[in-house]
């Protein structure tokens, strides 16, 4: 069974105000050794599972590195947030490092405002060959992730009417967002040179596509979603991804072409999943007409059913998408906050005791 790895940058904020906070060296410092990561603004940290194949065994990975997280993060005054936007205005600080000033340098205002945590899903594939062919097949649908997995509705002070403003913030980028067929993997790392050769990036690392080949690990690496609220949603999204990858190869070994689904209908398509989310229509991966949310999740569903008994996912995948379509994503719960608690400060204050599991 292929193994499923997951990454969570989480928000740094203060427990009163709702502020983002620039703590990420603090608590990093007060970690130790414990893997936690730095990334690009000192207002976010990031954490890593590690590789299992269990999705059991993942939950508990997430929920122990939230709560290493928010435990260290208390200690230097701050709370940790699944949130993947500030709600409350910042002027972002710039992590320690040369590669980080560079980045500054190069991308300017794009730099500069780029406070943003996502999830990035990891899984494990044969071969470079096996995870071109997979990135060639995955593409039409990655789009649905973002929609479900969309947790960032405020920017700067305000409502984005965006139910994925980080996923708009991100592509600003030059290297983000959707990819053409790369047909082999001869092209795929051929392109990859000529990217960086050009200049605009400083190495492969930042090629920031949808869906990359890992630069560090044998594995197709997924970074479309926002992180999210609750911690059974990047479970459901690896065991959907999960499947993806594997009914992809199956595919490809069958000898069955990828979709030939133009780039500039990927972007139309990743940009209605950030509006959307699962509160308005979607483009369907397979027509790229608009049709309701749950249509276009359900034709996910089906695309990979069939891997999911195999891995025997399928229940938890159908129980975690009834529930997430009944419940709403992160960006309905942050709206719905917004009324009840009153401000914004009240949005941060809930949902860092919901990242850290503590009861209201």
């Amino acid at each position: 069974m292929r193994s499923v790895g997951v990454e969570e940058e989480l928000l740094l904020a203060d427990a009163a105000t709702g502020e983002p906070l620039a703590r990420s060296t603090a608590v990093r410092a007060a970690a130790g050794q414990r893997g936690l990561e730095s990334e690009f603004k000192e207002e976010q940290v990031e954490f890593a599972t590690k590789p299992v194949t269990e999705m059991g065994e993942l939950r508990e990975e997430i929920l122990r590195g939230r709560a290493e997280v928010a435990r260290r993060a208390a200690t230097v005054g701050a709370v940790a947030v699944a949130i993947a936007t500030s709600p409350l205005p910042v002027r972002p600080s710039l992590s320690p490092g040369p590669r980080y000033a560079w980045v500054a340098r190069q991308f300017g205002l794009t730099a500069e405002e780029q406070l943003t945590c996502g999830c990035h899903v990891h899984v494990s594939v044969d071969s470079d060959e096996e995870g071109v062919a997979v990135l060639d097949r995955i593409r039409t649908w990655l789009p649905v992730l973002t929609a479900m997995s969309a947790n960032s509705p405020f920017w700067q002070g305000q409502d984005s009417r965006y139910a994925s403003y980080r996923s708009r913030v991100w592509n600003r980028l030059p290297s983000a967002g959707p990819t053409d067929l790369f047909g082999s993997a001869d092209r795929y790392h051929a392109e990859v040179r000529a990217m960086v050769g050009s200049g605009v990036l400083r190495d492969d690392a930042m090629v920031y596509f949808d869906a990359r080949l890992s630069a560090s690990y044998p594995t197709v690496e997924v970074r479309v979603a926002d992180v999210c609220l609750d911690a059974s949603t990047p479970v459901l999204l690896a065991a959907l991804v999960r499947g993806l990858v594997e009914s992809a190869a199956r595919c490809w070994r069958a000898g069955a072409p990828p979709a030939r689904t133009s780039t500039g209908l990927l972007r139309l398509a990743s940009w209605q999943a950030g509006r959307s989310g699962l509160d308005g229509p979607l483009l369907h991966p397979a027509s790229m007409q608009r049709v309701p949310p749950g249509e276009a999740v359900q034709a996910l569903y089906g695309r990979v059913r069939q891997a999911l008994v195999d891995h025997g996912d399928d229940a938890l995948v159908r129980a975690g998408i009834a529930g997430l379509l009944e419940s709403g994503n992160g960006a309905r719960v942050q709206r719905n906050l917004l009324r009840t608690e009153g401000d914004l400060a009240g949005v941060v204050r809930h949902c860092a005791r919901r990242t850290a599991r503590v009861p209201d």
